[in-house]
Parts: structure tokens; C-alpha cells; sequence
């Protein structure tokens, strides 16, 4: 089948390059003609493991092309893919701008009946409206069938050939059979709803796995005060079946643009319908708390870092991606130069990103030994191979005060270390 994907960020790029893998002919669309140049040389926009290689492969099969908008013939697609941001507005709920625009441009352009799929994340009711819009005053029947994602970065390539399931809402069954066989050959549980349980599903999965992550820091929290071990205790809880230990491993919160996003545009929802949703709000708050837990750790053992060179081990929110949306470690470069710290970071991928935050305030380190020389406290931000892999006597050897804070648990024998100080999530203060 024919088929057009708008938008060629992370979602609609994964998405395009996954159906023309599976057989069909897309076409991905975009109004930014820079990244569009980039996908004709297959460079992604996006760091994520193992897309260069599809792009190039389905597009050297000829199942895969990359257009601008304004030079796109939609008539000659019978399906179009709906995959354009849904940013988080400043009061907190999702911003339509670009789907409205895009409905606007599929509407004037096409000349033939089409169903249209959306993949982005969208507030309960927008795909009822989105039907409406598009079919007002028009000669063209569309359809609608809400499709949303559960893609992990990072592991998206790995996730979109395997799903776990495949979530269709429609008010049209015909519709639905069209999209079902579109992904047929991703050989997976197909769930057939109506527009409105559809939107939820997809708000619903997010805010849950949101909360348990808040909810283990919450007993991770407990765990400090007390002098327990969340390690062991999350581990116990985990073994339970009906808990499980997925999103149960406590640390310095979650990020990336899905989690703070659906979190805060599900609760502007339940506003909007007056439901109680006060666990996800405390999940939220948690959260937020839980992204500055390793300066709180560090204003315990220095009562001044002014002058002193304080390293960052990784910046994106979590391994695999180069995504700083809502990652912890803006938050904690932004408190550490409040306090003056000498602040350097390391990362494999995401250091260009935040040097469009920070510019020249903070300095870039190439390699973990250049940001080890001479510090005077590690903070441990993301859980990268290359980070997990330092030996601890890298640490003793080239920090001027072997201090390491460890904000996700990926250096545990260094609490039996006595020559490194060190301090993790959960733990009583071992400084």
C-alpha cells in the first residue's frame, strides 16, 4: 500500500521507515527541508541505534522516500500517517498547532476519499474532531482511526517489529480492517476500540509507568531515612507477578518526551471532566523533587562548591538516546551554576544538545578521563555503557576527592570501596 507519514521526528520517522520495511511504499514527510536533505543521504535527525541502516536499505529498495510538504501529491496515498508533535503547551496541556495545520493542508489537497491514522499523542477527543474538521464542507470522505504509540527511545527499533500490541480506534470498522492489515505482518494482539478509549490507552500506559517510577523513588526516600535498601526492596517487590520489577528501579526520576508530557496533559484532562487525579499529580511532584536528589546529596558534603570542578557522567534522560527533554541534567547544571561549581559533563550523544542550552557556561569533556581529572565530586546522570564500564580505580586515580554520587545505582561495589566516598538513591548516607 501507498502510504504518506507527516512529520519525521522520532515518531514518524521510526514509524515511515517500519512500514516500508514490512513491505509497503512510503513516502515521509516534513516541513523542515534540512532534515529532509539529511534522510536523502540516510542521516537520521534522531540518534537512535539502527535506523541509518533501514532508511538506507528501503530507500535504496525504493520503498522509502523523503518529500517536502509543499511537493506531495496526497491523492496518490491511500493512507496518511498523522505524526507531528504534540508539544506540552505552557499551562500543561497539549499543543495541537501542528495537527490543526496539517489537517488544514491534507484537507485542501486531497481530491480522493482517505483514512487517516494518527500516531500522535493527542488529548481524549481529538480524533473525533479531526473526522469533523476534515470532513466539513468537503466533497472527500475521510476517516479516522487513532493509532498511538508505545515506542521506547533507544530501543525503538527493536520495539516497533515487536509490539506487544497494536491499538486501533475508529468509529469506522472498515477503517480499522484497512489499518489492521496494514500492520499485519507486525504479528501482534490487535485492539479494536472506539476514538475515545483509544486516546486514553495511550495517556493511561504513560502515567502509570510514571507513577511507578515516582512511587519506587517515594519508597527509595523511605528507604534513606530508615536504613533500608531499596535495592533489595524494590528486588523483593519485584518477584511479586502482579507488581513485577519493570520501571521499579529507583533513582534520579524520569524525562524524555513522553512521560513529563502525558503525565501533566492527562491531569489537564481530568481537569477538564472533573476526575479525581491526585495520584498522578503526587507522581509528578515526586518526580521533580526526585531530579535535584543528587545536589542535595552534594550541598551535604560541601557547604560551598564555588571554584570546585563538579563532572556530570552522562546528560540525556536515559542510555541510546540523545533526547535531553526533561532530563534531569538540566536541572542540575542549572542548580550547580547558582552555586558557582566549576560544572563539566560527558556524553556520548547528547553534549551538542545541551550546548544549545548552556553554551560556554559549562565545559564539554571528550572523553571520561578529561572529566575525571582533578574533580572534586562525579554525579552520575545516565546509565551509558561507557559509563558503567569506568573501572573504580579510575575514580581514585584521577579525582582529586573520590566522591562519586550515584544517581542510578550502577557503581554499587563502590560502597565497599574505602577509598571512594560514595552515596547512591536509597541507601542510608554512607558519607
Amino acid at each position: 500500500m501507498k502510504i504518506s507519514v507527516i512529520g519525521t521526528g522520532y515518531v514518524g520517522l521510526v514509524t515511515g521507515v517500519s512500514l516500508a520495511e514490512i513491505g509497503h511504499e512510503v513516502i515521509c514527510v516534513d516541513t523542515n527541508i534540512e532534515k529532509i536533505e539529511m534522510l536523502k543521504r540516510f542521516k537520521s535527525p534522531i540518534y537512535e541505534p539502527g535506523i541509518e541502516d533501514l532508511i538506507r536499505s528501503n530507500f535504496e529498495a525504493g520503498r522509502l522516500s523523503f518529500e517536502l510538504n509543499t511537493a506531495v501529491n496526497y491523492d496518490e496515498c491511500e493512507v496518511i500517517y498523522l505524526a507531528v508533535g504534540t508539544p506540552q503547551a505552557e499551562d500543561g496541556t497539549a499543543d495541537l498547532t501542528y495537527i490543526n495545520q496539517v489537517i488544514t493542508d491534507v484537507k485542501a489537497s486531497s481530491h480522493e476519499d482517505k483514512i487517516i491514522v494518527t500516531k500522535s499523542t493527542v488529548p481524549v477527543g481529538t480524533n473525533a474532531q479531526i473526522k469533523q474538521k476534515l470532513n466539513e464542507g468537503s466533497d472527500v470522505h475521510f476517516d479516522v482511526v487513532s493509532n498511538p504509540e508505545f515506542l521506547r527511545e533507544g530501543s525503538a527499533v527493536k520495539d516497533v517489529f515487536n509490539p506487544e500490541r497494536i491499538v486501533l480506534g475508529s468509529d469506522n470498522e472498515t477503517a480499522i480492517k484497512v489499518v489492521a492489515d496494514i500492520n499485519e505482518k507486525f504479528d501482534a494482539p490487535v485492539i479494536q476500540t472506539n476514538f475515545e478509549s483509544a486516546e486514553i490507552i495511550k495517556y493511561a500506559s504513560n502515567a502509570f509507568l510514571a507513577t511507578k517510577i515516582s512511587y519506587a523513588n517515594m519508597i527509595s526516600n523511605l528507604c534513606e531515612a530508615t536504613g533500608g535498601d531499596i535495592y533489595a526492596v524494590t528486588y523483593g517487590m519485584g518477584l511479586d507477578h502482579r507488581i513485577g520489577d519493570k520501571f521499579l528501579q529507583a533513582g534520579i526520576g524520569y524525562g524524555g518526551s513522553c512521560f513529563p508530557k502525558d503525565t501533566s496533559a492527562l491531569t489537564k484532562i481530568a481537569d477538564k471532566y472533573q476526575v479525581d487525579s491526585s495520584i498522578v499529580k503526587s507522581a509528578m511532584k515526586i518526580n521533580e523533587q526526585q531530579q535535584t536528589k543528587l545536589v542535595s546529596y552534594l550541598d551535604q558534603i560541601y557547604p560551598n562548591v564555588k571554584g570546585k570542578k563538579i563532572s556530570l557522567l552522562g546528560l540525556a534522560f536515559k542510555p541510546e538516546t540523545d533526547d535531553i527533554r526533561d532530563a534531569a541534567s538540566i536541572k542540575v547544571i542549572n542548580e550547580l551554576l547558582k552555586r558557582d561549581a566549576e560544572v563539566h559533563v560527558f556524553d556520548p550523544e547528547a553534549m551538542g544538545n545541551i550546548k544549545n542550552i548552556f553554551g560556554e557556561k559549562i565545559t564539554y569533556d571528550e572523553t571520561v578521563d578529561e572529566l575525571l581529572q582533578d574533580s572534586e565530586a562525579a554525579l552520575v546522570i545516565t546509565e551509558w555503557e561507557v559509563i558503567k564500564k569506568i573501572d573504580l580505580s579510575e575514580f581514585k586515580s584521577k579525582m582529586k576527592r573520590p566522591l562519586i554520587l550515584d544517581g542510578r545505582g550502577i557503581f554499587l561495589d563502590a560502597d565497599e570501596d574505602s577509598d571512594i566516598e560514595y552515596q547512591t538513591i536509597g541507601r542510608k548516607g554512607a558519607i
